[in-house]
């Protein structure tokens, strides 16, 4: 996959996050967790672009490390809204557990790449 692949493929998760946020239940536990949700959903797009611009293979790897960090919290907050059923829509729920899944993943192997290549550099 292509660097803008990936980064397309990241803002139409957020996208996807901010209509998830928008549907949810309008409780203080929907209202708590909608913000939380936007704040880690849509900073992995941001931080992303952030980690294009490293300064060094170090600086790009802790920024690569801080979407995973935020994709994870993603992961776990849609987790909670899905079993508090807090969303009215849930195959846009499964959609977006799925790609916070498959992004993941992908950055976990991104990184690991990235410390090889570090490491070899030495």
């Amino acid at each position: 996959m292509v660097k803008f692949d990936l980064e397309e493929r990241l803002i139409d998760f957020s996208v996807l996050i901010i209509n998830i946020s928008s549907g949810m239940s309008k409780n203080k536990a929907g209202n708590h967790l909608a913000g939380q949700l936007i704040r880690s959903g849509t900073s992995v797009s941001l931080n992303y672009g952030e980690a294009q611009s490293g300064e060094s293979r170090k600086d790009f790897i802790h920024k690569m490390k801080v979407v995973l960090k935020e994709l994870r919290e993603t992961f776990v907050c849609l987790k909670i809204i899905y079993r508090a059923k807090l969303f009215k829509d849930m195959s846009d729920m499964d959609k977006a557990m799925t790609e916070n899944n498959e992004l993941i993943f992908i950055f976990v192997r991104s990184v690991e790449t990235a410390q090889k290549n570090l490491s070899a550099c030495k």
